[in-house]
């Protein structure tokens, strides 16, 4: 599998498996599969995955470690402090929480569920506004000096926010919703890594599943599933939003390659130091999206999509205005 360099020195393969989505409950009742498509995800060449404490919490970080037990060394870990949990007991109170002892516990959790004495990549899974970037990095740079992190990363961070956070200690990678219909990133954090040389991990680079094209207004979102409370995937905004993906489509047609294929091959395609994360649960999907890979997107075809992106007005917030202002976004 190709590879990318975040940062200055952390290399890693082209694309991410975000593992996310292996833990919406203690009970995992596909977590054989899980592991099996992990393992998988290996032998094809992938070796950058992403975790976090609160995805479960702890079950997910769990399941990585049974996964790649006994191939340590073929993997980069990428898992993530910042939200209020209970270190004793798991229990997720709600908000943010970067106090250097809360950090310096998370480490220590997740190393130990990890079954790993160095994480590859921890960040910040969301900014604290009462803890100074300034005192976060500083207890990351520690933790790097003693060995237990290699690299620092910072999630859904602002401009002036990642360049104090890299005086103190460089910031390998920023994590942020990045994909053609969350371009806001475009305005001032491009920039802003591109001069401080930090890469960027985008997720959602799918749109949450809108921009595979298998998704229109008659779709039918279960109570469960999160995108039900999500303003754009609301049956208007998504049939308003499905001019983009005939646009996707009119590419896609070109190459002979799916709509996730393209939207993943044009993130490629921005930047050398960007590395898309997307989550999947099915093999069928893995293979898809890894096939982007092999897209080339001509300069024409950039243009194109670009011409017709600035003609589309994508209806509807990313997240509720509830969960915006608890994440602090």
């Amino acid at each position: 599998m190709q590879k990318r360099k975040l940062g200055q020195s952390f290399e890693v393969s082209a694309l991410s498996l975000g593992c996310m989505g292996y833990d919406k409950s203690r009970d995992i009742p596909d977590r054989p599969q899980m592991i099996r498509l992990l393992r998988e995800a290996v032998d094809l060449g992938m070796d950058f995955f992403d975790t976090a404490e609160v995805y479960g919490p702890w079950t997910n970080e769990e399941m990585v470690a049974e996964a790649f037990a006994g191939m340590r060394a073929r993997v980069k870990i990428a898992t993530k402090f910042g939200w209020d949990i209970d270190q004793k007991t798991g229990e997720h109170r709600g908000g943010v929480n970067s106090k250097p002892a809360q950090i310096r516990q998370a480490v220590e959790g997740s190393l130990r569920r990890l079954g790993t004495d160095y994480i590859d990549l921890l960040y910040q899974h969301r900014i604290d506004p009462l803890v100074p970037i300034e005192e976060v990095a500083g207890v990351v740079k520690d933790l790097i000096a003693e060995g237990k992190v290699l690299h620092f990363g910072l999630s859904e961070a602002g401009a002036n926010t990642i360049r104090r956070a890299h005086a103190v200690q460089p910031v390998t990678a920023l994590q942020s919703e990045y994909s053609l219909w969350t371009r806001e990133p475009e305005a001032e954090i491009l920039p802003t890594l591109e001069e401080l040389g930090i890469g960027l991990v985008p997720f959602s680079p799918l749109g949450k599943g809108f921009l595979t094209g298998t998704i229109d207004a008659t779709t039918h979102f279960g109570r469960n599933d999160f995108r039900s409370h999500i303003p754009r995937f609301a049956p208007q905004a998504r049939e308003l939003n499905q001019s983009l993906i005939e646009l996707i489509r009119t590419v896609a047609q070109r190459h002979h390659a799916t709509p996730a294929q393209i939207a993943l091959a044009w993130l490629l395609a921005q930047k050398p130091w960007i590395v898309p994360l997307f989550g999947t649960r099915r093999h069928d999907r893995f293979t898809e999206n890894i096939g982007a890979l092999s897209v080339k997107l001509s300069d024409g075809d950039r243009e194109d999509i670009e011409a017709g992106a600035a003609k589309i007005k994508i209806e509807g917030a990313r997240y509720p205005e509830a969960m915006l202002k608890r994440s602090g976004l």
